[in-house]
């Protein structure tokens, strides 16, 4: 197995806080990651952690380069997330209250068309759509199948009120990015290089589109490891990237705030926000809330701003749920080290604005029925989804 390089700069050993004297030095985040160069399964590709914006650590797996796109897959629901709040910012959107309708003139009399955005945001749409259930309507393998995606999503029908109920699926994420492509009257890629990567000094990347010509929202966006952390570093920052504000601070806290209970569908997840998840991790008698997008194979984001830190890790794992499992191992053994150095704040966690916290609280008496109907899915949200 070939191991790519490791960066460990004189500043991001002064980044990474030192321990006490009289105890045993920790690893550091270069040492920690050498554990995966022999790892049983060859598919991981990258990762990158950064602290308080230095990177200081990252490594390369099975023959990546630091320059290789990867297929983040669904972690590019998180990006279309951010892509809302732009459009929102910049007055092209309205609000999350605002319907489908209101930006894709087609839904007018469909079910999805009076869904509130928020509700898309949040899985709870009420359509007929279930990326965990093959026989799904609204599966996204179907979706993809379909010769015009656009008039597929428009035909699914409504099994829940909207708002009702969580059910993963990749139908309501593309309903997000027609509503960005729409508002903003360009596609969703070309608004996304202009208002995200290139403020970010990301210059390579692909996000594919459809048989439409409509980017994926759902996924499908390709990336560096180090673009992934970029976009983490963003986030970490509440929207400011390279001395400017990329996205609003306000939507930032929005977006990351948990408004689902989801743990007894996710193995790996605890609350979902707007195409984020959250989890809170126990380390040492530490609490360490973590904000994340997630991608099918192990593809994360991974936002621990109790800690000042990062970690991006890009994986092809596809449909196998190691992927899933060895990227949390790695985010636990970076988190684990910065506790024991002292280098983490316990509990601290961006600020969410009261209606976010009320919606959050709504949301969890709603949650009781899907961890009701959906707890047989766990094993498959392992596996395949995420």
């Amino acid at each position: 197995m070939r191991a790519g390089i490791v960066f460990w700069m004189a500043c991001a050993v002064l980044a990474w806080p030192a321990q006490p004297a009289a105890a045993a030095p920790p690893q550091g985040p270069p040492a920690l990651l050498a554990r995966w160069d022999r790892d049983e399964h060859p598919d991981l590709r990258g990762v990158v952690v950064l602290h308080r914006g230095r990177r200081v650590a990252e490594r390369y797996y099975n023959g990546a380069e630091a320059d290789e796109l990867h297929d983040v897959r669904s972690a590019g629901k998180s990006v279309t997330a951010l892509l809302v709040g732009i459009a929102i910012d910049r007055g092209a959107i309205g609000s999350v209250d605002d319907p489908v309708a209101r930006y894709w003139a087609a839904a007018a009399d469909r079910p999805i068309g009076q869904v509130p955005l928020r509700d898309v945001l949040t899985m709870r749409s009420g359509l007929d759509a279930f990326d965990e259930d093959p026989d799904s309507p609204g599966h996204e393998d179907r979706m993809d199948a379909a010769a015009d995606p656009q008039a597929f999503v428009l035909g699914l029908p409504r099994v829940d009120p909207p708002g009702a109920r969580y059910r993963y699926n990749s139908a309501t994420a593309y309903v997000a990015g027609v509503v960005v492509a729409n508002a903003a009257r360009e596609t969703m890629g070309a608004f996304a290089g202009r208002e995200l990567f290139a403020p970010l000094g990301i210059a390579d990347w692909r996000w594919d589109a459809d048989a439409s010509g409509m980017t994926k929202g759902q996924g499908n966006l390709r990336l560096t490891t180090r673009g992934l952390a970029a976009i983490g570093e963003m986030v970490r920052n509440g929207g400011r990237a390279n001395g400017r504000r990329v996205v609003g601070e306000a939507w930032i806290a929005q977006m990351l705030a948990p408004r689902v209970d989801i743990a007894a569908v996710d193995p790996s997840a605890e609350g979902y926000g707007y195409f984020w998840y959250r989890k809170e991790h126990r380390i040492g008698g530490a609490a360490v809330p973590v904000s994340f997008a997630s991608g099918n194979g192990g593809n994360k984001i991974y936002v621990a701003p109790a800690c000042d830190l990062v970690v991006a890790i890009t994986s092809s794992a596809y449909g196998r749920g190691h992927g899933q499992r060895r990227s949390e191992a790695i985010l636990l053994a970076v988190l684990t080290a910065q506790v024991e150095s002292g280098g983490c704040r316990s509990g601290d966690a961006p600020d969410a604005p009261d209606a976010a916290r009320d919606a959050g609280a709504r949301s969890r008496a709603g949650a009781l029925g899907t961890k009701r109907t959906l707890a047989t899915s766990r094993s498959a949200a392992e596996r395949n989804r995420r």
